[in-house]
């Protein structure tokens, strides 16, 4: 992790506690489905804490620009966007193989790593918010 970037600008005050907010809902999407024997991924990508979520980082990303959050924000919209998209990978692939019965167990094998990737990118970031560092790499 790197320390925040010396952009001279500050994030707005109580900007770090919405971020904390927004994996607070991250977190309890991936809870949910944790308790309730569900798939991470379907559950985080689909859930209303998942989806209000993305809402609110949209809605205020623009306030942290030229800050250290900034990096969250960003973070953040592409652990839910590219879940989506290794979602529908995951589906374009499995679909044919149903056929030979194969396409189950590659769907499983497949939501699986991609939860453990979403539980990952939340508890990195998160960790780095808390000791109030940018998120080094924002590419997925």
């Amino acid at each position: 992790m790197t320390s925040p970037p010396d952009t001279g600008a500050a994030p707005q005050r109580g900007l770090v506690g919405y971020v904390h907010v927004i994996y607070g809902l991250h977190a309890l999407a991936v809870l949910t489905a944790l308790l309730g024997a569900r798939s991470v991924a379907l559950r985080f990508a689909f859930s209303l804490p998942s989806l209000i979520a993305v809402i609110l980082n949209y809605a205020r990303r623009d306030e942290a620009r030229g800050s250290w959050l900034a990096s969250h924000f960003q973070w953040q919209i592409r652990t839910f966007w590219f879940a989506w998209l290794w979602i529908a990978v995951t589906s374009i692939v499995a679909m044919p193989l149903l056929i030979i019965f194969v396409g189950f167990f590659v769907a499983l094998l497949g939501f699986a790593l991609i939860g453990l990737w979403v539980i990952y990118r939340i508890a990195r970031g998160w960790l780095a918010l808390r000791e109030g560092m940018a998120i080094p790499s924002a590419a997925p």
